[in-house]
């Protein structure tokens, strides 16, 4: 089984940084990307970022570009959402997620990914 936690959510005042921690655990898998996805209340859950585990390109959404950076450290199977300049609509639970088979592109689509953490809540306040 493999089991994907995150951790570093919280709260934060509009205008702060956050780092997001996901760590990847228990039987081995071929990780083609690793993602984050987010969910506020009463909508449906959006992509956020992912990167290519190989070759370390990555893709992010509209609304966080040059804003969100993520990154992997590959010797502890780990992958980082650094959050600056975070706004209340940023606030969310957001998901680390892992796509095992290549779909070809950098899928922003939950549906392509068949792995996922329990959630951090991240909460900006104006």
């Amino acid at each position: 089984q493999v089991q994907l936690v995150e951790s570093g959510g919280g709260l934060v005042q509009a205008g702060g940084s956050l780092r997001l921690s996901c760590a990847a655990s228990g039987r081995p898998f071929r990780r083609n990307a690793m993602g984050w996805f987010r969910q506020a209340p009463g909508k449906e859950r959006e992509f956020v970022a992912s990167i290519i585990w190989s070759i370390n390109i990555a893709k992010y959404a509209d609304p966080v570009k040059n804003r969100f950076t993520i990154s992997r450290d590959n010797a502890k199977t780990t992958v980082f959402l650094q959050m600056n300049s975070l706004k209340p609509e940023d606030t969310a639970v957001y998901y680390c997620a892992a796509e095992e088979e290549s779909k070809g592109v950098i899928s922003t689509r939950p549906d392509d990914y068949e792995y996922w953490g329990q959630g951090t809540q991240v909460t900006v306040s104006s």
